[in-house]
């Protein structure tokens, strides 16, 4: 499935179904862990830095699955045509 970039930002300017602040941590091992605020819109996961309006990237939201790593951690494991990745979260604690 394609999208273009236009198309991916006017969705992410949407109101979100939910939203919330984020350790993320990427698909390598190792990764530091970036606080992002995330919303959900339709099935994409944008992801935004914490001081920025634009999305840094999204997750599409299909054939996936989510499991939990931590009390309060879990895992995004998405199967695609290019193979599999994975991204984790972290709740954030205030």
């Amino acid at each position: 499935m394609r999208f273009n970039e236009k198309e991916l930002q006017a969705l992410s300017r949407q109101p979100a179904e939910m939203a919330a602040e984020l350790g993320m941590r990427g698909p390598k091992k190792g990764s530091v862990v970036k606080r992002r605020l995330v919303k959900l819109v339709v099935n994409f996961l944008f992801y935004f830095r914490t001081d920025e309006a634009e999305p840094v990237g999204a997750l599409l939201l299909e054939h996936c699955r989510v499991t939990q790593e931590e009390p309060s951690g879990f895992s995004i494991i998405t199967n695609s045509c290019e193979g599999a990745s994975s991204s984790t979260g972290t709740r954030s604690r205030r």
